[in-house]
């Protein structure tokens, strides 16, 4: 039997369930829970709220697979991005978690949109990202680099994929 501190608390058993019957994107409810569960304990330290934490990993699921990209790949792009903050902006102006820049709403949506919002920059992050990858045909640390603006150098898609590694990995 586990031990009580590895047991999830009423709470967030019901934050899990709840996320579960709205997100679509896995292949079967035991695969939903096992990896929100698994990301959200592994995202704890970065986002104390539950209800937050579900929220941008049930949306960060949901998008990368619309995409057709790892989500834990979109999880570390937001870590190395944001550290998970929704409100972030960065000296250049990008904002979100996916720190995507505002000229962005002109080309994939429309000026209105709020880039703060979880749901839009994951969905522009991942557009963004999955643009980048058939431009570099399949190459993500080639897309990775042109994502954060440093095309032919190493070093961002170096953290993006050290975070990966430490923080992300899922073991299939």
């Amino acid at each position: 039997m586990a031990a009580s501190s590895e047991v999830p608390d009423d709470v967030m058993r019901n934050i899990l369930l709840n996320t579960i019957k709205d997100a679509e994107s896995f292949e079967d409810r035991f695969d939903a829970e096992v990896w929100l569960l698994d990301m959200s304990t592994r995202m704890s330290r970065y986002i104390k709220d539950p209800h937050q934490r579900m929220k941008i990993l049930r949306i960060a699921h949901k998008e990368a697979r619309r995409m057709n990209l790892r989500p834990e790949l979109v999880l570390s792009v937001m870590h190395v991005e944001s550290l998970f903050d929704q409100y972030a902006v960065s000296s250049a102006g990008a904002q979100g978690l996916m720190q995507v820049m505002p000229f962005w709403k002109k080309e994939i949506g429309t000026t209105e949109d709020n880039l703060t919002d979880i749901a839009t920059n994951i969905r522009y992050g991942c557009t963004i990202l999955k643009a980048y990858l058939k431009r570099e045909r399949g190459s993500e640390r080639k897309a990775l680099a042109r994502y954060n603006g440093s095309t032919g150098k190493n070093w961002y898609p170096e953290r993006v994929f050290n975070a990966w590694k430490k923080y992300w990995f899922v073991q299939r």
